[in-house]
């Protein structure tokens, strides 16, 4: 018996096999799409969503018709600067929440929501985010923490707790340093400026934050930079996308790219990490054990927990509490444990 010729004849015959399988395969696959396209619209319109899930989300005409959770309230802290903010709860201590880069206030939601029944809770849109006016500034840290200072004394605050997320946190940091007296603590979220940086390291900052980058960001990358933010990110965060991507037709959404732009810079150019033993206030650091974005891991590759026990123990008067499997937007994505860190720290003073 030949072998080789039993083998061969076997082998033709299951190429066959599978390229028969192969044609069925592919003419099935042609019924189904002429199926399909003989479906109803609604099918059709649920297939597109799909593929394209943000494709018939509004376009808002300015970032006023963004929506807010509360009631928002505007005031004027200089003849061209107007801060929008919104107010809840009221007792004995005051807390404002400062965003970090990109953001706006509506990312301290559930931190309102969860502290404004003990405390008096005010968070802001800072100059050129959210609804607040977008002239053209400096973006430097100095400026945000003057601005701060100037909407305390419009609303009659003489001093209050500080609360920043990210490059807010680096604002909060400034306002201890530059206006003290207003400072009665910190609240650290995360916080920028605990990482060294090079002069080369500075300036590719400036190269990869660009005003036509920060307006040309595909929907893809607005998704994907939004979920480095978490560890998971909740369901009920995905507002922060869809507003972002609805904004980008907005009549001020250049002059927001660019205070973006503007608060890279401002961030780079002024560093606080060689003041933190000046700064002298209670404070409260806080991190996500999983946060992606601190370090950098491009540019400063490590761990999370060396970064912010270096901050903590450079800021004497410092607490530090580290949040099991969350992220950088620690705030929202685990707003029980930052909520609660928040009340120790404030009730047990």
């Amino acid at each position: 018996m030949n072998t080789n010729h039993t083998f061969s004849k076997k082998m033709k015959t299951e190429k066959i096999t599978i390229l028969r399988k192969m044609i069925l395969l592919a003419f099935a696959l042609i019924m189904l799409a002429g199926f399909s396209q003989c479906k109803s619209s609604e099918v059709n319109t649920m297939q597109t969503k799909r593929i394209n899930p943000y494709g018939n989300l509004p376009s808002y005409a300015s970032f006023d018709e963004i929506p807010y959770p509360y009631e928002v309230k505007k005031v004027h802290v200089d003849e061209d600067t107007q801060i929008a903010y919104v107010e809840e709860g009221a007792g004995e201590e005051t807390i404002i929440f400062i965003h970090g880069l990109g953001s706006y206030l509506p990312a301290w939601k559930k931190n309102i929501e969860g502290l404004s029944s003990d405390f008096r809770c005010i968070a802001i849109d800072l100059p050129g985010y959210g609804k607040s006016s977008k002239l053209p500034h400096s973006g430097l840290m100095t400026y945000y923490a003057q601005t701060v200072s100037q909407f305390m004394e419009k609303l009659g605050i003489k001093e209050a707790y500080i609360a920043g997320h990210s490059m807010g946190g680096q604002i909060a940091m400034v306002m201890s340093l530059y206006h003290s007296d207003k400072v009665k603590g910190l609240i650290l979220a995360a916080p920028a400026g605990f990482e060294t940086f090079t002069k080369g390291q500075k300036q590719w900052f400036r190269n990869v934050m660009t005003l036509d980058g920060v307006m040309r960001t595909q929907v893809d990358d607005i998704q994907n930079n939004l979920y480095y933010n978490f560890y998971r990110m909740p369901e009920d965060a995905e507002f922060m996308i869809t507003d972002r991507i609805s904004m980008r037709k907005a009549k001020d959404f250049e002059a927001y790219s660019y205070a973006v732009v503007q608060s890279v810079n401002g961030m780079v150019d002024e560093p606080v990490l060689a003041h933190l033993e000046k700064v002298s206030k209670p404070t409260l650091i806080i991190f996500g054990e999983n946060d992606n974005l601190i370090p950098n891991r491009f540019l400063n590759p490590g761990f999370t927990k060396t970064i912010a026990e270096s901050g903590h123990k450079m800021i004497k008067n410092s607490k530090l509490v580290m949040l099991p499997k969350t992220g950088h937007f620690l705030q929202f994505e685990n707003p029980d444990g930052f909520n609660q860190a928040v009340k120790d720290f404030l009730m047990n003073k």
